[in-house]
């Protein structure tokens, strides 16, 4: 039997996300990066491997809306270090299901596809540190381990800080699960994959659909 994964979702409130993405004004940035996290949270929800998540997140309203898909939520414990926020999600992750396998993955992946996420998580090693790093191959958008040996290193050149530690990457393919959105180049990049409904319907009332 495959294990299961708690899947921890740190999302920023989305007055505060996507700042890298330059040309659009506030309001435009904040309904993308609602989009982005709801997208990527229903993709995560709807994978076989995938059997809890919780969304750590400092948004009241934005929390109801994740608690609306189905997904566990508290707040983001730490808004300052992103490794501290998921160290202290995957914590209560631990109190609430024990048996589960933790993973971290990143809230800005508007084209994930249940399948990809299901393969990686499948192909993982459970006994260890695991990743898969970005479509650059500098960066990482998922992360597990045991929680005893739970260490995420995101952040600059976040795929040689987890290959430093010992982590093993994840060689596979995985178009979707690697195209993190941080500029339009990036989301342009997504939509030729293929994006969730919320960012398709957002995308297409920015006139970049």
């Amino acid at each position: 039997m495959l294990p299961s994964y708690a899947v921890v979702v740190p999302v920023k409130p989305p007055a505060l996300g996507k700042s890298r993405i330059v040309g659009l004004d506030d309001h435009q940035r904040r309904d993308l990066a609602r989009a982005f996290a709801l997208d990527t949270v229903a993709a995560c929800l709807a994978c076989e491997h995938v059997a809890e998540v919780l969304v750590a997140t400092d948004d009241a309203a934005f929390s109801r809306e994740f608690a609306a898909l189905g997904c566990a939520t508290v707040p983001d414990g730490d808004t300052s270090d992103l490794n501290a926020a998921l160290r202290q999600a995957v914590a209560e992750a631990r109190r609430r299901w024990p048996g589960l396998l933790p993973a971290a993955l990143l809230a800005d992946l508007p084209a994930l596809r249940s399948r990809e996420l299901d393969e990686a998580l499948a192909s993982f090693v459970p006994d260890g540190p695991s990743f898969v790093a970005d479509t650059e191959r500098t960066g990482t958008t998922l992360y597990t381990a045991p929680y005893d040996e739970f260490d995420p290193q995101f952040g600059l050149d976040s795929r040689h800080a987890h290959l430093v530690t010992g982590a093993l990457e994840l060689g596979l393919e995985l178009a979707s699960l690697r195209r993190d959105v941080d500029d339009l180049d990036d989301l342009r990049e997504a939509l030729a994959l293929g994006v969730g409904a919320h960012t398709a319907r957002v995308a297409a009332e920015l006139g970049l659909a």
